[in-house]
C-alpha cells in the first residue's frame, strides 16, 4: 500500500515540473487530448459484470458455503477526476445489486491514479474499501467488508474508431478487473461512464 501511494505521489509530481517549464515559455500545457493539464473532471457511469468469491476463510470472515459464492452485478459509479499533465488521480464510489447468484449488495469507494492516453483514453490502477452483502446460503444480515484493488482502463469514441458519434459528450468505455480482499475475489466489469 506504501509502495502505491508513493508511486501516486511521484506521479502526481512530474506533471507539475512539466507544467512549470511551460508557463515559464509563455505555453499553455495540455493533456494528451489537447484538454487542459489540469482541472476537475467529474463522471458518473452504468458498468455490469460478474464476481466470484473464493471457498477460504479470509479475513472478511466470509462463511464457507461448500462451494463459490458468486453473482452477476449491475453498478453505478460516481467520482471525480483530478487531471495533472498527463496523469490523473482521482476518487470514486460505487453502489452494486446482484442478479441471478449469491450477492445482494456491494458498496464502496476507491481512490484512483493513472495516466491518460490517446485522445480522451486513461489507463489506471484502483486501491479502496469494500462492504458485500450476500443472500442465502451467507449470512444475508451481515455485510462484509475488506480492501479492493484493481486496473482499468477507458477509452473514448475516437480511440476505437467511432469519431463524431457522441461529439464532445464526454463518454467512455470502460473495462475493470478487481479483486477482494487478499485476492478473494474475481470481479470483470464492464460499462460506459460519462465525463462532464
Amino acid at each position: 500500500m506504501r509502495k502505491i501511494l508513493a508511486a501516486a505521489a511521484l506521479a502526481a509530481a512530474l506533471p507539475t515540473a512539466a507544467f512549470a517549464q511551460d508557463a515559464d515559455t509563455g505555453t499553455t500545457a495540455t493533456a494528451p487530448d489537447g484538454t487542459p493539464a489540469f482541472g476537475i473532471e467529474p463522471y458518473f457511469g452504468v458498468m455490469g459484470g460478474y464476481e466470484r468469491f473464493d471457498n477460504e476463510i479470509g479475513d472478511a470472515g466470509i462463511p464457507l458455503v461448500g462451494r463459490d459464492l458468486d453473482g452477476g452485478l449491475v453498478s453505478a459509479v460516481a467520482g471525480v477526476n483530478i487531471p495533472i499533465g498527463g496523469f490523473f488521480v482521482g476518487a470514486e464510489g460505487n453502489v452494486a445489486k446482484g442478479f441471478k447468484g449469491d450477492i445482494d449488495w456491494e458498496y464502496g469507494a476507491a481512490g484512483r491514479f493513472g495516466v491518460r492516453a490517446g485522445d480522451s483514453g486513461l489507463i489506471y490502477g484502483k486501491v479502496g474499501y469494500q462492504w458485500v452483502k450476500f443472500q442465502r446460503p451467507a449470512n444475508p444480515d451481515r455485510h462484509y467488508n475488506d480492501i479492493t484493488y484493481g486496473v482499468g482502463v477507458e477509452v473514448g469514441p475516437k480511440d476505437i474508431g467511432l469519431g463524431g458519434i457522441t461529439g464532445n459528450s464526454g463518454i467512455r468505455f470502460r473495462l475493470e478487473a478487481s479483486t477482494f480482499g487478499d485476492a478473494n475475489s474475481f470481479r470483470p466489469m464492464a460499462g460506459v461512464i460519462a465525463h462532464f
